[in-house]
């Protein structure tokens, strides 16, 4: 009777396993030629817009969608995929990167920009640059060029002159609604002292900035025929920032992170996500748990980020999607080469 209860013990685990194999199995054997992912911001996006508006973002996410496809389902690179989707986010003033980037309490445009390439770590950053038009590709190239990962401010900006990447005056940057956002910044922060301030609960700080500016961000994660694994992302910061102030984005493992499991690229509150270290926390997740994507990605966003903090986008290895928030919203898209393609902003 005892050994009857060993042997149905050990086929109970051995059922576990088999499970577990099984599902791994079954995912590897779901490769897909090639995947892609993108976001243009997280936070408290507000449905009481007008059609048109609402029309207008769905048809950028669209159309950036579209130029990573093409790349992908024509044998391009991940990397060519996950730069030109950036390029073209960058380019749009509707989104906080680039044309679009909010204006810190001086008045001027400081941007951020992550770039890495997960089978082989290797990677490149920018941030503080203040006349670089696109700095996702002054990011990639300082992977691909340079012996270092990080340049920040005017001497990533003369190394942008040297590898020949695009420098246009601040005002190229400006936008209307992006400086009116900053008017309304400051006109809130007049009317709180230090000490009002310092009581408001962390998790209300929130109001103090304008339109959900605070999350703006764009990215794209991509996976090729290759089977290399991109993440990018990019940034114009945050509404009246100060002090030389610097993100998640740029910080490798926090906002921008791929490894040979998963490319990641977060997007929301920059503190939080840093001290996270949000894009490491999911690969780590997935190796050493060992966990499926979506496990990894429900983890951090349900139990290590609080409600309202960020949103993420994710791609696996086998092409396997992730895009979730904790926020009300976030501009988003997903394709692969098995025709599945969604374009998204809130639940």
């Amino acid at each position: 009777m005892g050994l009857g209860r060993k042997l149905i013990g050990l086929l109970a685990v051995l059922v576990v396993v088999g499970c577990t194999q099984s599902d791994a199995q079954q995912e590897q054997q779901q490769k897909k030629d090639w995947a892609l992912a993108l976001h243009g911001g997280a936070g408290a996006i507000s449905e009481d817009r007008p059609d048109s508006v609402k029309q207008a973002y769905f048809d950028d996410l669209d159309e950036a969608l579209t130029i990573g496809e093409d790349i992908l389902s024509n044998g391009g690179s991940a990397e060519d995929a996950v730069e030109k989707v950036i390029n073209y986010l960058e380019d749009n003033p509707r989104f906080n990167a680039g044309k679009g980037a909010v204006f810190t309490h001086d008045g001027e445009h400081e941007l951020d920009a992550a770039f890495m390439v997960g089978n082989t770590r290797e990677a490149g950053t920018v941030t503080g640059v203040k006349t670089v038009k696109n700095p996702i590709t002054l990011a990639r190239k300082v992977m691909e060029t340079s012996e270092h990962v990080m340049f920040a401010t005017e001497g990533a900006e003369r190394y942008a002159d040297k590898v020949g990447v695009e420098r246009v005056d601040q005002d190229y940057f400006y936008t209307e609604s992006r400086y009116n956002a900053l008017q309304r910044a400051l006109e809130r922060e007049k009317e709180e002292d230090d000490k009002q301030s310092s009581l408001i609960p962390e998790e209300d700080k929130t109001a103090l900035y304008a339109d959900g500016d605070k999350f703006g961000t764009v990215g794209c994660v991509a996976v090729d025929k290759d089977g290399q694994i991109v993440a990018g992302t990019s940034t114009g910061g945050m509404t009246n920032k100060k002090f030389g102030r610097v993100g998640d984005v740029p910080i490798i493992g926090s906002g921008t992170y791929a490894s040979d499991l998963v490319a990641v690229s977060m997007t929301g509150w920059g503190e939080k996500i840093m001290r996270a270290v949000s894009g490491h926390t999911v690969s780590a997740y997935m190796k050493y748990k060992p966990a499926t994507l979506k496990e990894a990605g429900d983890y951090l966003l349900q139990d290590v980020l609080n409600p309202g903090e960020a949103g993420m986008i994710a791609v696996d290895k086998y092409g396997n999607i992730y895009m979730n928030m904790n926020t009300n919203g976030m501009f988003r898209g997903s394709s692969d080469s098995e025709g599945n393609r969604e374009v998204a902003i809130w639940d």
